[in-house]
């Protein structure tokens, strides 16, 4: 097996990806990517080699990540806004040999030390440059290879995330891995998904979203996915009407910022069947003004990169706002209490996961993956969720996220959710900081909307009605914007 296989066995005129205004078929896909096969196999890349691909969501992208799998080399997405010096340390973290680099990553490279990168030997260029580096056009033009036999356990991807718990590391994820994923994602639908989809790829490829959920899910179904390099409301729903879409996944930002365009038509996503958001909590508000405006009803789900990334979805399923679903068929998943115990119904527990979709572990770093995988198998997720009556899991927090005063804990999520009840407010986000008397004071950071006047005695006072004297935020901090990372998570230890 290989997962670059994926696009072998559809119709040759089918549409596989719009990118940049060009359709491409998967009969010129598959040619196209047979070509960068060989090119790269040329150079000498080959089974087990780390590849970077340094590309914004386009054809770029595509053809690099299948080419890279399909020589059977490991491929290594990353950010192509990333400052030079991240990038220098994520290419020596995993001894990356070669980078793929589209349009947008060019700046980035062009600023590389390459002194710092010593293993680094090729650079492939999206569009010819001067220079020593190659381009694109001049690996397509080679004779095509055939695809590598990789087995499930064999290495496809290295995905850089912050784990369960510290800094970035890089993920291992295997072809089972991620064919496993993608097989559970479109097991949902029952019908072995549609190649009559039109999927829209607006999340990142670098984010194992975007590159499992949206893309590989569409290349298995053999469906048309239409790929965005930057969001933009207005041009984003021009698109999904132009292209007819039918299945639209993003991240709780984009839902937000849609529901809060209260001049948009009520037919705005009437082609839309499947709409799902993930990597950060959606708003259940959000989640009842798409429904109640536009009759779509957004479904949530719950996954992590070192799941490949899906865990739970709520597709199919009544809908309940807030609530990520249940787990995918062929996942073990448990809520662990802190006495290593099976958690009581409506009782907060930490999240294991076991399944043929979970990691290896990652990447040169045991003691990392000793922490994350114990020896059963179980992911340990540090995500603390609860599950109701009905088998309906709610995400409660992340266990290292809690903030613990005078020896109580606080969840963050449940500060927010109580914030954002006042009338203006529009973001909110929570973090412990230190405080001399009680170990951790709560302190809030919120976004209002414009013109709309606010002290801390109101946000506090407001909690204090809500909540336990512990739990309230001890000091408000009123911002223009919480820090976000792309795929549309806060980043505490930013506010930190």
């Amino acid at each position: 097996m290989n997962l670059a296989s994926l696009i072998e066995s559809h119709d040759a005129g089918s549409t596989a990806i719009i990118s940049r205004g060009q359709a491409t078929t998967y009969g010129e896909l598959r040619d196209q990517v047979g070509a960068l096969r060989g090119g790269l196999a040329g150079l000498g890349i080959g089974p087990g080699d780390r590849v970077a691909i340094l590309c914004a969501s386009n054809w770029y992208f595509v053809t690099s990540y299948l080419a890279i799998l399909g020589i059977g080399a490991v491929a290594v997405p990353l950010n192509p806004l990333s400052p030079a010096r991240e990038l220098e340390r994520e290419l020596v973290a995993v001894g990356v040999r070669a980078i793929m680099v589209g349009p947008s990553g060019r700046a980035t490279v062009e600023a590389l030390n390459r002194d710092r990168v010593p293993e680094l030997e090729f650079v492939i260029h999206g569009e010819a440059r001067d220079g020593e580096d190659l381009h694109f056009d001049e690996l397509l033009s080679c004779a095509p290879v055939d695809l590598v036999s990789r087995d499930h356990d064999d290495l496809a991807v290295l995905v850089f995330t912050s784990g369960t718990a510290g800094s970035p590391k890089a993920a291992m994820l295997t072809h089972g891995n991620l064919l496993s994923s993608i097989d559970q994602v479109i097991a949902l639908r029952g019908d072995g998904g549609s190649s009559h989809d039109v999927g829209f790829g607006v999340l990142p490829l670098f984010h194992i979203f975007g590159l499992n959920v949206v893309l590989g899910t569409a290349l298995k179904a053999g469906a048309a996915i239409v790929l965005v390099e930057r969001f933009d409301p207005l041009s984003a729903l021009e698109a999904i009407r132009k292209h007819r879409v039918t299945v639209l996944a993003g991240a709780p930002s984009m839902w937000a910022t849609w529901a809060a365009m209260t001049d948009l038509p009520d037919d705005s996503f009437a082609t839309v069947g499947i709409a799902t958001s993930g990597a950060a909590a959606l708003d259940p508000h959000v989640a009842t003004t798409i429904r109640e405006r536009f009759g779509l009803e957004v479904g949530e789900g719950y996954g992590l990169t070192e799941a490949s990334p899906v865990v739970t979805a709520s597709f199919g399923l009544p809908w309940r706002p807030g609530s990520v679903g249940t787990a995918l068929d062929g996942i073990e998943l448990r809520l662990v209490d802190v006495d290593g115990e099976d958690a009581l119904v409506g009782d907060p527990g930490e999240i294991w996961v076991r399944g043929p979709n979970v990691f290896q572990g990652y990447w040169n770093d045991e003691a990392a993956t000793r922490a994350a995988l114990d020896p059963d198998g179980w992911l340990h997720t540090g995500d603390v969720a609860l599950v109701d009556d009905e088998g309906m899991i709610y995400l409660v927090d992340r266990v290292k996220d809690l903030i613990i005063v005078s020896g109580f804990n606080v969840f963050p999520a449940e500060v927010e959710e109580i914030i954002l009840e006042v009338s203006g407010v529009v973001e909110c986000a929570v973090v412990g900081v230190p405080h001399p008397h009680t170990g951790e004071a709560v302190k809030a950071f919120v976004v209002v909307e414009p013109g709309t006047a606010f002290d801390e005695d109101l946000i506090i006072e407001h909690c204090a009605s809500h909540l336990a004297r512990y739990k309230c935020p001890q000091k408000v901090n009123f911002v223009e914007s919480l820090p976000q990372n792309v795929s549309g998570k806060v980043l505490r230890r930013v506010l930190r």
